[in-house]
C-alpha cells in the first residue's frame, strides 16, 4: 500500500456507504484488482434506494426506479483524466431471488476481467495515483481523455453497468497507471473514512 489519498466526496446529496475499508480489508471480500480499498456509495431518497415491492423479490427492476439513478458524479480530486469507457449499457437492478441469479455469473465477470467489473467508467489521475470512478451511466460521460479536471467538475452520472447489482458508484484509488494490476491506496474523505451504513 501507498500512504493514503484523501479527496473530495465525488457527489452531493444523500448517500448510503456499503463495503468499506473501515469495517474490512479487503472492503469487497477479495484483494483482486487493486480493490482492497474500494469503497462503494448508493444514492438514497430519505435513507434508502428505491422502495422493496413484491415484485422486487421475484424479478429484475429497471435502474431507471431507484432514485441514484443518474445523479452527477464530480471529480473527487484535481487531475488529468487518463481512462474514458462509456461502452456498456445499464443493465436492470437485481434485489431478492434475482440477486442470487447475477451472484452465479459473478465468476464470469471476474474472468472477463477488471473492464467488466467495472462497467462504464472515468480514471483520474493526481500525483502518481489514479482515481477510478465505476459502474457509470451509459452516455453520460462528460470528460475526455486528457483533460484536466478541478475538484467537483462533473464527470459523469451514476449509473448500473458492470458489476453492480443496483445504481450506486464504486470508487478505488491506485497506485498508477493501471487499475486492474496496480497497488491500492487507502483513501479518505476530507479526512475521515466513513463506515458500513453510515449516511454521507
Amino acid at each position: 500500500m501507498t500512504g493514503t489519498l484523501d479527496m473530495a466526496y465525488p457527489f452531493t446529496g444523500r448517500w448510503l456507504v456499503q463495503n468499506s475499508p473501515a469495517n474490512r480489508v479487503p472492503s469487497h471480500g477479495t484483494a483482486q484488482f487493486a480493490s482492497s480499498y474500494a469503497i462503494d456509495f448508493v444514492p438514497v431518497d430519505d435513507g434508502r434506494s428505491a422502495p422493496l415491492t413484491l415484485g422486487s423479490f421475484v424479478r429484475p427492476e429497471p435502474p431507471e426506479k431507484f432514485p441514484g439513478f443518474g445523479r452527477t458524479l464530480l471529480s473527487p480530486v484535481d487531475g488529468t483524466v487518463v481512462t474514458v469507457h462509456d461502452g456498456e449499457r445499464d443493465h436492470p437492478a437485481y434485489r431478492g431471488l434475482p440477486s442470487v441469479g447475477y451472484a452465479l455469473t459473478q465468476r464470469r465477470r471476474v474472468a472477463a476481467g477488471w473492464v467488466s467489473l467495472a462497467g462504464n467508467h472515468v480514471v483520474i489521475e493526481t500525483d502518481g495515483i489514479v482515481v477510478a470512478l465505476c459502474h457509470l451511466r451509459h452516455g453520460s460521460i462528460s470528460v475526455t481523455r486528457g483533460q484536466l479536471v478541478d475538484v467537483g467538475a462533473a464527470v459523469a452520472e451514476c449509473g448500473n453497468t458492470g458489476n453492480s447489482t443496483e445504481p450506486h458508484l464504486h470508487l478505488q484509488a491506485v497506485q498508477g497507471p493501471d487499475v486492474a494490476c496496480g497497488n491500492p491506496v487507502a483513501v479518505t474523505f476530507h479526512g475521515t473514512l466513513p463506515r458500513n451504513g453510515d449516511i454521507v
